[in-house]
């Protein structure tokens, strides 16, 4: 339990008082927060931050007239807010940040005029609290004492009041993920104390001068990316020298021309980010004497030019590292002369015109993340990157890759992205990318020369999300442990030779949703020797096999999550498979090959086109028999090719109930 006897504190020996009470980071397993702290009249910190509560707050709190802070985030709070707290005199510190359930508040959609009243709050922490709050409430003027105001990911809309200025005291303003539009008001850049400016993922927009900001004598962190900005690099308009900023993020924020050479006079800098935007020419070599930077992120631009990946060894700090989709041609280099290696913890290098793999990687003992896809390696991936044990996730696709998948790759024990598809890579899958992690989520082989069989053996709590081989050579059988990846939505083996009877048994698995054995040696009938329910199946496609036999009205009646008119209700949970590190979010999409109306047709980003991409093929086998009626049941269905079979009779009245179809194919 977080707290212990020094969580309560007292101002004498013979008259306990408690002021101080700590029950943040335990598991009171979703009960309620406790009334009795009504009671503790002289309480003046409370902290239930990530404590597994699951209540509306007590009303009761409103009795703690000395509270001069209360954290109650991370919880998973509902219902009213109690409006008594807004009135507690001595409240200097608010926090409700990340309580995803917090609805209404009595505040029918809005923040109540009287939190207001809360005019000696210093700290005030809303983030993600689940409140609607609208437009920028005109009683935030009332909290002059403000120093701290989170207000990321609190829908927020309308524009970014000028009187913001009269909060005079405020150093740090959070207004990250809401849908703010207009323009950024000037008096916001006139507010002195500000060390902390974060803008991003809105709506604003106009013509800004970057020096406007430079100006703020204060301003250490500042986040602008992602709006409809077009900030202005004027040349001369300003002197960045005397700047104390630390953190500038300006991604997709229409810069042109060069990279900014003021930038070079930020002594301080420590994250750089200007992807997403219009630069071009080289990168000038000034840039390297910013040594303290810890984060360069200049990926999607129109950079050009050679230079030796040695350089980056001059940034001593060095762990983030994003240069992909330039026009850079990046030398692999010779490496540390004086055994100085970076602290380097991601690195994206994709398109950057790499023949041979930078040696300034090698011996990393931190690195995490590495992408270096859309390359030109035309070799085998060299052994120690096997040997970067820290590696979580792994994309070198589309590079000509060619030799063997090393063995060695089984040092990788908290891998959870491979990605190395699209190379000319042969030999065997290593056995161990099925037994020997629970780490691994995806594993993207596809458009390879592999050969032999699957991996045969999947540990319990395996935590597969996506198995891409499509396009190798692979034989045998599908893995029947393969029912030990629970958590696996996408199965692709499609343009192989593998030679099996149907796996009925995978519809055991709860969160598959994509069968791909497309192009393969599959044969016997299509059915289900006992319940195999598959109840969350999007796609099933067996075309191009040796299926025979008929089609049976109880195999039909097992594709439960195609019986639904509802297609909303096959929404994928996420638009894509995040993998998350400490520093780094890789994206993973499904895509996947079909033919549609006679065309084979790619679809990518599947969890995107749900709406749009369920669908049955069965096409080119050797199925025969009339075509049961009871397939009118899957009403869900959008595309349906049974097509070059040996079915008999007509196409059933019933399929007139299945309005979402878009393609049916019967020759």
């Amino acid at each position: 339990m977080g707290g212990d006897s020094n969580d309560v504190r007292s101002s004498n020996n013979n008259t306990p008082t408690e002021t101080f009470l700590d029950l943040s980071d335990n598991d009171f397993n979703h009960s309620q927060i406790p009334t009795i702290i009504g009671n503790f009249s002289q309480l003046r910190y409370l902290n239930a931050s990530k404590s597994g509560f699951s209540s509306s707050v007590p009303d009761v709190f409103t009795n703690l007239t000395y509270l001069q802070s209360l954290d109650l985030s991370h919880c998973d709070l509902y219902g009213e807010f109690p409006a008594g707290i807004f009135h507690l005199p001595n409240l200097t510190t608010l926090v409700l940040a990340e309580n995803h359930n917090l609805n209404e508040c009595n505040f029918q959609g809005s923040i109540p005029s009287s939190f207001g009243n809360l005019n000696q709050l210093v700290h005030l922490n809303l983030f993600s609290s689940g409140l609607t709050i609208g437009n920028f409430p005109v009683f935030f003027a009332n909290l002059t004492q403000l120093s701290y105001l989170n207000l990321e990911r609190c829908n927020l809309t309308g524009e970014i009041p000028s009187w913001i200025m009269n909060l005079t005291s405020l150093n740090h303003l959070r207004l990250y993920n809401n849908t703010f539009h207009g323009e950024i008001p000037h008096s916001l850049l006139r507010m002195d104390n500000l060390t902390t400016l974060d803008l991003e993922y809105n709506w604003l927009q106009g013509k800004l001068e970057l020096g406007l900001f430079l100006k703020m004598r204060r301003l250490s962190y500042l986040y602008l990316s992602y709006n409809k900005l077009s900030l202005l690099n004027k040349k001369g308009s300003f002197n960045a020298t005397l700047s104390p900023l630390e953190v500038l993020y300006l991604e997709q924020c229409n810069l042109t021309g060069g990279i900014p050479t003021w930038i070079m006079n930020l002594t301080g800098l420590r994250e750089l980010a200007l992807d997403e935007n219009y630069l071009q020419g080289e990168i000038p070599h000034s840039l390297f004497s910013l040594e303290n930077l810890a984060t360069l992120s200049l990926s999607d631009n129109s950079l050009e030019g050679k230079f030796e990946s040695d350089m980056f060894l001059q940034f001593k700090m060095l762990n983030i590292l994003f240069l992909s989709d330039n026009k850079l041609s990046l030398l692999p280099g010779k490496g540390s002369s004086n055994g100085t290696l970076l602290p380097l913890e991601v690195a994206g290098l994709n398109s950057c015109n790499l023949v041979e793999f930078p040696s300034f990687l090698q011996h990393l003992d931190h690195l995490e993340s590495l992408s270096l896809s859309n390359n030109n390696f035309m070799s085998v991936v060299p052994d120690w990157i096997w040997e970067e044990k820290s590696l979580q996730n792994l994309a070198i696709s589309q590079s000509s890759l060619a030799g063997k998948i090393s063995p060695l790759i089984c040092n990788l024990k908290s891998l959870m992205g491979l990605d190395l598809s699209y190379n000319n890579l042969s030999g065997s899958i290593p056995s161990c990318l099925g037994s020997s992690t629970q780490s691994l989520q995806i594993m993207n082989l596809h458009g390879n020369k592999l050969f032999g069989h699957l991996p045969q053996t999947y540990v319990m709590g395996s935590a597969l999300k996506m198995i891409d081989v499509a396009e190798n050579n692979l034989q045998g059988q599908l893995p029947r442990e393969l029912v030990n990846c629970r958590m696996l939505e996408f199965l692709d083996v499609s343009y192989n030779v593998i030679n099996d009877s149907f796996p009925y048994w995978l519809g055991s698995l709860p969160e598959l949703k994509v069968i791909g054995l497309r192009f393969n040696e599959f044969h016997g009938t299509i059915n289900c020797p006992n319940i195999c329910t598959f109840p969350k199946l999007h796609i099933l496609d067996l075309s191009h096999n040796k299926f025979s036999g008929n089609l049976t009205p109880k195999m039909i009646k097992n594709l439960k999550s195609m019986t639904t008119s509802n297609i909303s209700q096959l929404k994928y949970e996420d638009s894509t498979v995040n993998i998350v590190g400490k520093n780094w979010l890789t994206y993973v999409t499904y895509s996947f090959t079909m033919s549609n109306k006679g065309v084979v047709t790619d679809y990518e980003r599947l969890q995107e086109l749900f709406y749009c991409m369920v669908a049955i093929d069965i096409s080119n086998n050797r199925i025969s028999g009339e075509i049961p009626s009871v397939l009118g049941d899957l009403k869900s269905l959008v595309l349906f090719n049974i097509s070059n079979n040996f079915f008999t009779g007509e196409i059933p009245s019933s399929f007139r109930k299945l309005t979402n179809l878009e393609a049916l194919f019967k020759i």
